[in-house]
């Protein structure tokens, strides 16, 4: 097997658009797999919302407890490590805060995930693979570098960083 690096780009492009009430309607594209999805988010009564659908927080929630739970077994199997079933669970917390009307202000306090992974493999064969899937889990990787979003905004027809 070669030692070689393999750079490799994974891109996805999502619009959203609002529905009624509190609800987003978003087509998310992969285009390298040629995939898309459709997903939305809403909110409860607490935001004038209905509840059709999952809050962002709680897709988000999904996304990074899926991202890991995938790598742990995609790379349980590069690493010939047989897993029966993976169990992660995660919490994640955040605070708001607000002062009179303005609107309220969040941050994050922390972010834990419990794995519990049933396998015949050593202790030393399980932190390994964690370790692995902990590095190759997109979502995970991008919350520890504490990337900045850069945002545009659309005023006269033209696009301006905001």
């Amino acid at each position: 097997m070669s030692d070689e690096k393999k750079r490799f780009d994974v891109i996805f492009e999502g619009v959203g658009t609002t529905g009624p009430n509190m609800r987003n309607d978003i087509s998310v594209e992969w285009p390298m797999m040629k995939e898309k999805f459709e997903l939305a988010t809403d909110e409860g009564p607490f935001h004038g919302g209905d509840g059709t659908a999952p809050p962002p927080l709680a897709l988000f929630t999904a996304a990074l407890t899926g991202c890991l739970m995938t790598q742990i077994r995609a790379f349980a199997k590069r690493l010939k490590i047989k897993i029966n079933h993976v169990e992660v669970k995660a919490r994640l917390h955040w605070q708001g805060e607000q002062q009179g009307m303005e609107p309220y202000v969040t941050s994050p306090v922390g972010f834990g995930l419990d794995v519990d992974i049933d396998s015949d493999a050593s202790g030393e064969q399980l932190k390994h693979l964690l370790e692995c899937a902990k590095k190759g889990c997109f979502i995970e990787q991008t919350l520890a570098q504490g990337l900045i979003v850069d945002h545009r905004l659309k005023l006269g027809g033209e696009w301006q960083d905001a």
